[in-house]
């Protein structure tokens, strides 16, 4: 079922009721309306095959490759599952990712799965030390704060390796403290989408968590947002026009019938005049 504008009225409505406040830094922002990714996808055309009276969500793409799983009654620590299908041309992968793991970070990696591909394969920690991350080893860097670690691991002695993102406590005298919230994509995941998480992440622009909604930790820092609810409501409503235009041009183009070429004969005739 594809997504309708009386949904996204009742996004537009919580945040109309609420007043933003600027969160930041993004990784103790908290997990916000689980809307910004849920929705981006429905636009796109994915659907949802689960009991709508569940509080367990999941969405499958049009081609049934991919499958996103919400589940907030998890007995893991991980409420969200993104999978993808092998095909005869490519590996299957699997991500996963925390309770407070905040919706407008993971929207990036949807996104990002939804865009065109790239054959560019950037390193993750590129992206958050042009930010301003502390680079640890080549592929490991930590926040300036240092609670959000992020670090690709090899499984074992061999070349596989997966990249774990966690955000965690002061170590208060020791390197790290309990965690908080964990993003985990195995070693088969397209670099690209691994990026996009690190640039929600990197990104300085802060989050807009409403008041008294819940952060990841104490150490947030929230201020009286500058933006008026209605910019909340209509910044989603702006990316889901968004999305869902780029939907429709993919299915436009993938049903556009090929030029045959011109018949020899033609072509000769139109080049002698």
């Amino acid at each position: 079922m594809p997504l309708s504008e009386r949904q996204l009225a009742a996004f537009a409505d919580k945040h109309a009721r609420q007043i933003p406040f600027d969160t930041s830094p993004r990784h103790l922002a908290g997990p916000g309306d689980a809307r910004h990714v849920t929705h981006g996808l429905a636009a796109a055309g994915w659907t949802s095959t689960s009991d709508p009276l569940s509080a367990e969500i999941v969405l499958r793409s049009p081609d049934l490759r991919y499958r996103l799983q919400f589940d907030p009654q998890s007995a893991t620590s991980a409420w969200w599952r993104l999978r993808a299908k092998p095909t005869d041309n490519e590996t299957g992968w699997y991500a996963e990712f925390g309770e407070l793991v905040p919706a407008e970070i993971l929207s990036h990696v949807t996104d990002a799965l939804l865009a065109q591909q790239s054959h560019e394969q950037p390193n993750p920690c590129d992206v958050l030390t042009s930010a301003g991350w502390q680079l640890n080893t080549p592929d490991a860097a930590q926040s300036p704060d240092a609670m959000c670690h992020i670090e690709r691991r090899h499984i074992d002695d061999r070349d596989t390796a997966s990249w774990h993102i966690e955000a965690r406590e002061p170590g208060y005298g020791h390197p790290v403290g309990p965690r908080i919230w964990h993003a985990w994509f195995d070693a088969h995941t397209p670099s690209r989408l691994v990026t996009a998480f690190a640039t929600g992440l990197a990104d300085p622009a802060p989050l807009q968590r409403g008041m008294y909604e819940r952060t990841a930790h104490y150490n947030a820092v929230q201020e009286p947002s500058p933006l008026r609810p209605q910019q909340v409501a209509d910044a989603h409503t702006t990316r889901i026009d968004a999305l869902r235009a780029r939907a429709r041009a993919a299915r436009k183009q993938q049903t556009k019938p090929a030029t045959a070429p011109a018949p020899a004969g033609t072509a000769q005739s139109a080049a002698r005049r």
